[in-house]
């Protein structure tokens, strides 16, 4: 039911068609002084045509310094930059391939300054300020940016490393040996099920790491990680509940990192350690279902994963989808409910900020004119693709039919890469053969074409539970209401005292949806609730947006701090964006980005340029 063959991935310069990727091993050596990753990378190919003569790679400002078969020098030419999709590495074979033949290629090179890849921090970067510090961010297509590969999540493949390193090494892999070499070390990993190349994944640093349960580990700066263990410690019943609801989990550890406060994403779902934001750091625990969503994708991306990045819904609508039946399983269905209106919301802010009209707002999304799948990354594929999924869940007959098709999902696409058309047939052949015509004629029924490939919201309003968001809704409109009195005394500090802080978080979200409110309401909101002193990074946020959005020139210090001290994308760029709106904030948002430019990820970096008018 998986496409037996490759099709043409829009994102991706390599000769797909002609040649895979079975296997890649990198031997890297480590140098912070000159921020460099030296080293090679060795890729075992098999031919799946006749007459292959080249391999075709994909490249990302990498200095290449030869190419070589078995010990001889191949011939090979770096093309001209593409400004999306980076330099084709064409290597000229000795010979013609014939289908099935494999062979093993060995490239030399390092990276540069510009690979987008890998950020390296500075000690005063990190939180001990004592040691410097790399991560890599490869989703979506910046894999060919710290090695020459087949940049395609069609590609699936094992890969094994060995890094020479003065400081710990953690990979996207299970750690095997490790030796001293002089002042440095080398670490031996392997990833033995498949992956698609933008899973591979590197962090080195000042580390150390805290089990956390019997086949995790948390991973951070020591400064740190008393705090990551306590608040990370409920990760197994996430593993646990998602074993239950899909199949066992087959990666064998299942590790987090803690990433310095630049990470541009809440989580990165890399096989085996997880890289997480701090600003999950809330204190509370307030903030940790992140790790169930990351967890999520150890069935829905890293085992059943995207074919290329049009299809990249099938990774993210189906994670969500799962991380909220967690939810349910450990919280109950009106938690899960409360987590698709927040959801909704989300998907409603996309849709506004692309345009009603955009093809970015597709489900499947058209990147053949070689659009950077960055330049499209939003809540769409997420919430979009999991009120599909919840829509057609509560079509065919709810849970008791919906979850044993989801097992089924995994079980037939697990290690394969595929296409939106591969799921909608499986869909209606596993309905088909457990529920009869009747089930099909309900698929029938869905405008599955519309769902899929129409701009815009869904084409059906989801009518979720608002059990637990009433009560937000009602205080709310009540401050919504108020805007033109000046007797506040209806208000009252204890008016969220019992607020959980995803309820704050939607109270505050509801207000931005109202005109923005008069300052004397911000500066009463404030003074009973103590708004801008919580450190729950998502009410920070909302909290800051509704007041930026008046022009609340108080708030600015404040947002100002908070887009300086984490680079997490969710946050910095719609503040930065309603900053560079607001009264008084235009120059200071390109001032305060300036500032931190460096602080930035370079994928964060390039986004924030271009929503604040630096770069078109």
């Amino acid at each position: 039911m998986a496409s037996t063959h490759l099709i043409k991935d829009p994102s991706s310069l390599s000769n797909l068609l002609e040649v895979q990727t079975t296997h890649l091993h990198l031997d890297w050596t480590i140098d912070f002084e000159n921020k460099r990753i030296y080293g090679s990378v060795f890729l075992d190919l098999i031919a799946l045509a006749d007459n292959v003569t080249k391999v075709v790679l994909d490249t990302s400002y990498l200095d290449l310094k030869s190419v070589s078969l078995e010990g001889q020098e191949l011939e090979y030419n770096v093309a001209e930059r593409n400004a999306s999709l980076g330099s084709a590495l064409t290597i000229q074979l000795p010979k013609a391939l014939s289908e099935g033949d494999k062979i093993k290629i060995k490239v030399e090179y390092s990276t540069t300054e510009k690979c987008t890849a890998v950020q390296y921090l500075s000690p005063e970067q990190t939180f001990g300020k004592k040691h410097p510090y790399l991560f890599s961010q490869c989703q979506a297509i910046h894999a060919r940016a710290f090695a020459p590969c087949q940049d395609s999540p069609s590609v699936k493949l094992t890969y094994s490393a060995a890094v020479t390193s003065p400081l710990q090494v953690v990979m996207s892999a299970l750690h095997t040996t490790k030796e001293e070499a002089g002042e440095n070390t080398v670490y031996h990993f392997e990833q033995n099920t498949t992956i698609p190349t933008y899973l591979i994944a590197i962090a080195v640093g000042n580390l150390a790491g805290r089990e956390i349960g019997p086949r995790s580990t948390v991973w951070c700066e020591p400064e740190m990680v008393d705090q990551a263990a306590w608040e990370f410690d409920d990760t197994e019943r996430f593993i646990a509940t998602g074993e239950a609801l899909l199949t066992p989990y087959e990666w064998g550890r299942y590790d987090l990192l803690v990433l310095p406060p630049s990470f541009p994403y809440g989580g990165m779902e890399n096989p085996c350690l997880t890289f997480v934001t701090p600003t999950l750091l809330a204190g509370d625990k307030s903030a940790v279902d992140v790790v169930a969503h990351e967890i999520s994708h150890s069935w829905m991306g890293n085992l059943v994963t995207t074919q290329n990045w049009e299809h990249f819904w099938l990774n993210e609508g189906w994670t969500v989808f799962v991380e909220r039946k967690i939810a349910q399983r450990l919280h109950g269905e009106a938690e899960r409910q409360f987590s698709a209106i927040i959801g909704w919301k989300a998907l409603k802010e996309s849709v506004e900020l692309f345009g009603e009209d955009s093809p970015a707002t597709i489900l499947k999304p058209d990147l053949s004119s070689g659009i950077d799948p960055d330049d499209y990354f939003s809540s769409i594929p997420y919430e979009k693709g999991f009120n599909l999924l919840y829509h057609l869940e509560k079509v065919l007959g709810g849970p008791a039919v919906f979850e044993p098709y989801m097992k089924a999902h995994v079980v037939r696409f697990a290690s394969k890469s595929i296409t939106t058309e591969d799921w909608k047939a499986h869909l209606y052949e596993y309905m088909g053969e457990h529920h009869g015509q009747e089930a099909i004629d309900k698929l029938d029924a869905v405008d599955l074409d519309k769902w899929i490939n129409s701009t815009g919201m869904p084409p059906v309003d989801p009518q979720f539970d608002t059990t637990l968001a009433d009560a937000c809704y009602d205080l709310a409109k009540r401050w919504d209401e108020a805007r033109d009195s000046h007797d506040l005394t209806q208000f009252k500090s204890q008016d969220i005292a019992e607020f959980t802080a995803t309820q704050k978080i939607v109270f505050l979200e509801r207000l931005t949806d109202c005109e923005p409110l008069p300052h004397h309401l911000i500066e009463k909101m404030d003074s009973l609730y103590d708004m801008t002193p919580i450190r729950n990074a998502d009410v920070r946020f909302r909290w800051q947006q509704l007041c930026v959005m008046t022009s609340y020139e108080p708030i600015y210090p404040e947002l100002v701090k908070f887009i300086s001290e984490q680079g997490r994308m969710k946050f910095v760029r719609p503040l930065y964006r309603l900053l560079h709106r607001a009264k008084n904030g235009a120059q200071l948002a390109v001032d305060t980005y300036l500032a931190h430019k460096n602080f930035y990820h370079p994928i964060a970096a390039q986004l924030i340029e271009k929503d604040i008018g630096l770069r078109q």
